[in-house]
């Protein structure tokens, strides 16, 4: 009797113990076909996708500035060029990528980038775009030189025009109690015959355009104290398409007041400027940038001895150096044309850039296309020192020489200037060296071997 009540305990014990809730879990019968759960609702990760702003907004001002002014030059940026980013800014990019039949993303890849600096570059010297310092006002202004080349300044200001009349710039001055740019722009509302189809009135400036009799005009005007300067830009409509995109440069680039610094000359060239040269032939002669060997008292090539200024080729910046009865130079293959766009530049650094070594050093660079006889853009730029620096691609082949430039920019005036790097192209190069009787024969195909170190010393 005792063990079947202890049976019956323990029993009991362990239904106690197993009757909780995984206990009841165990026990559900298995799911069926007709009991299937129903599915969670899921939705795919997907990365986070960057917006073109957000893109743009990563560039440095100076980037944004020379992008904004390239946009303006090639037509399809009509704003004011002063580094800010806007959709306008984006829409912009994309309406020039649709324009070379790329896709509009509203991100420059650095092939487009190179494209739109390369256009916006002959089309300011297309015109002559030259920023200047008015020397009767001090203000800043940018100046289609070739499109108005004559200059007349008086007391009142200076006025520039084209030869027939067809298109007139004019810096005018005056004293005025009490100006406001509210009292300014609707003075020159009211200059007969003005017909007003756009104005912006700030508190710092004004803007005026429309039509005088069969011309355009832009008016931009401001002033300090009681002196009022005011740019007056005037031109026919049928040289529309040549002059607009130079009024926005012109806009953005007008400074009727500005600060000490900017009014200042251009600084002097550096006493000692540093550049890389190429070997071209056995017996001596040097391909290098004409800008690094220009108004030299003396030009030495480095480990080498002194060298002549023989040719120049001022459309394409490029100087022809020779030196005399050096042994050991290796001249460059230029026979075999690269066929790819990503290219290795070799050159020398300015020893400030380097603490002072002269290491023969590489850079990356990419350009559009390759062929003709036109300059072409590298980006990104190289150190300064490369100048003149030669290019190849992937495959060794000899792609030009890269020579540095500095960008004028429509817009403010900027601490670090924006720098632009160009190509010149093989056949340009043997072009120039046929016309001067160098016979470019070269072999060698290791760049750092023929590459030298220019030093220009000044006054």
């Amino acid at each position: 009797m005792r063990s079947v009540l202890s049976a019956t305990w323990m029993m009991t014990a362990l239904g106690l113990i197993f009757s909780g809730p995984s206990a009841q879990a165990q026990m559900t019968p298995p799911l069926t076909a007709e009991t299937k759960p129903k599915p969670v609702a899921t939705e795919p990760i997907r990365p986070a996708v960057q917006k073109p702003e957000d893109t743009a907004k990563g560039l440095s001002q100076t980037e944004r500035l020379a992008l904004q002014s390239d946009l303006a030059w090639v037509g399809q940026y009509n704003g004011a060029i002063t580094g800010d980013v806007s959709e306008r800014m984006v829409n912009a990019i994309k309406e020039f990528q649709k324009s070379r039949g790329g896709k509009p993303t509203g991100v420059l890849n650095p092939q487009e980038r190179g494209v739109l600096a390369e256009i916006a570059k002959k089309k300011q010297d297309s015109v002559g775009w030259k920023v200047a310092t008015d020397p009767g006002t001090g203000a800043r202004l940018g100046i289609p030189t070739k499109l108005v080349p004559q200059q007349a300044s008086d007391a009142n200001g200076t006025k520039w025009t084209s030869s027939t009349g067809t298109i007139q710039v004019q810096l005018a001055r005056r004293k005025e109690a009490g100006p406001t740019t509210a009292k300014l722009a609707e003075r020159e509302k009211k200059e007969p015959g003005r017909n007003i189809d756009y104005t912006v009135v700030k508190p710092d400036f004004f803007v005026l355009s429309g039509l005088q009799g069969l011309k355009k005009f832009y008016i931009r005007g401001t002033f300090r104290g009681d002196e009022v300067r005011i740019l007056t830009i005037m031109y026919d409509q049928a040289t529309e398409n040549t002059v607009e995109p130079v009024v926005i440069a012109m806009s953005s680039a007008f400074n009727a007041f500005p600060v000490a610094a900017q009014t200042a000359a251009p600084p002097p060239r550096k006493t000692v400027e540093y550049g890389t040269g190429v070997v071209v032939s056995d017996d001596g002669a040097i391909i290098a940038d004409r800008q690094i060997a220009d108004g030299c008292i003396a030009i030495a090539i480095a480990g080498f001895g002194n060298a002549d200024r023989i040719a120049e080729d001022k459309a394409h910046d490029l100087a022809l150096l020779r030196i005399y009865g050096a042994r050991g130079l290796k001249a460059l293959d230029l026979t075999k044309p690269a066929t790819k766009t990503a290219l290795d530049l070799t050159g020398i650094a300015d020893p400030q850039n380097q603490g002072g070594g002269s290491a023969v050093t590489s850079a990356k660079a990419s350009v559009a296309q390759l062929g003709g006889s036109g300059d072409l853009a590298l980006t990104p730029a190289p150190a300064i020192g490369f100048s003149g620096a030669p290019a190849h691609d992937g495959d060794g082949r000899f792609a030009g020489v890269a020579l540095l430039k500095p960008v004028q920019v429509a817009g403010p005036a900027t601490d670090a200037p924006a720098a632009q790097a160009v190509l010149v192209t093989t056949d340009t190069l043997r072009g120039f060296l046929r016309a001067n009787g160098v016979d470019a024969t070269g072999e060698s195909t290791d760049a750092k071997a023929s590459v030298v170190r220019v030093i220009c010393v000044r006054k």
